[in-house]
């Protein structure tokens, strides 16, 4: 193939071992090469990926691609999980101000209440320990990624210059979203049983909550679907080369196809609109019917 032929992707993708061998080249394409943006989380890029679409190929949070599909959004959605975790020991507490049993009335940090964590948590919350999500107060610290949303009434955020892990040591928060934080001092998961609590849900619910999921600019799906073959095609070979180190089943946090990450998206979808994210549900088929439309079975 001529080098005219092949087709650059400016790319936005996190490092880690499911993406390594793509990333270093182990995994290649003939049709694509890719200009891997050189940042470290890829979380401060979401928003202009998805205000200015400044990337060819990225991962995107869940709930900022359904926030930004409901307004209408220049990117595909590809049933590819890049990131992917149980989420029952992101949230903590402060065991020095005495035990919290009730979220109600309660405030809660949250980097940012469209973060798709904070939705997860929020979720099972509400679900599978009685927390009326709307009597919470939840603390933010960033705006959404999408613009034109607003918060919900019982969403405030917290001063300038504050953090949220001082708020929850000072007392200023009663728990807080710390994502993949250990126990420290006298900050606690709130959850003491978190890894048998996320391994049931994830019996219960089809799999492992997924967080990221991969878009590719619709006017590249459009004028050449064979690049998204190629780039689902890679994606996928690059997860597999790490099988070793990922549960495999309903555990696999990096599940790839519709019908494997259908449930949990859906679970997702119902958090959403329950949390005031979403307006109204959206479908998992419509969703990815342009995906499907160009990959056929092998994304099914």
């Amino acid at each position: 193939m001529a080098d005219q032929d092949r087709k650059t992707l400016f790319t936005l993708l996190g490092t880690n071992p499911a993406t390594a061998a793509l990333k270093t080249g182990k995994v290649r394409s003939p049709l694509v090469d890719f200009n891997f943006a050189d940042v470290k989380v890829s979380n401060t890029e979401f928003k202009p990926l998805v205000r200015e679409s400044k990337y060819d190929l990225a991962e995107l949070a869940t709930v900022t691609y359904l926030q930004a599909y409901e307004r209408g959004t220049s990117y595909v959605l590809l049933p590819a999980t890049v990131v992917g975790r149980n989420q029952h020991h992101t949230i903590f507490y402060n065991a020095d101000r005495g035990p919290l049993d009730d979220l109600n009335g309660k405030r809660v940090g949250v980097r940012a209440y469209t973060q798709t964590t904070g939705a997860w948590v929020r979720g099972f919350l509400a679900e599978d320990y009685g927390v009326d999500i709307e009597r919470v107060r939840w603390v933010t610290f960033e705006d959404a990624h999408v613009m034109r949303y607003r918060d919900p009434e019982f969403v405030e955020r917290a001063p300038e210059g504050k953090t949220i892990k001082q708020m929850l040591l000072d007392g200023e928060l009663d728990a807080a979203i710390l994502g993949d934080h250990q126990e420290d001092g006298p900050l606690k998961h709130l959850i003491p049983d978190h890894e048998q609590a996320g391994r049931d849900w994830a019996k219960r619910h089809g799999g492992v909550p997924i967080n990221h999921l991969m878009v590719i600019r619709e006017s590249i799906a459009e004028e050449k679907p064979e690049v998204v073959k190629a780039v689902y095609r890679v994606l996928k070979e690059s997860r597999a080369a790490a099988s070793a180190i990922y549960d495999s089943g309903e555990a696999d946090p990096l599940r790839f196809g519709v019908s494997r990450i259908r449930q949990s998206f859906e679970t997702l979808v119902g958090y959403a609109v329950q949390q005031k994210l979403l307006t109204e549900p959206v479908s998992t088929d419509e969703v990815f019917a342009r995906a499907l439309g160009i990959l056929g079975a092998a994304a099914e």
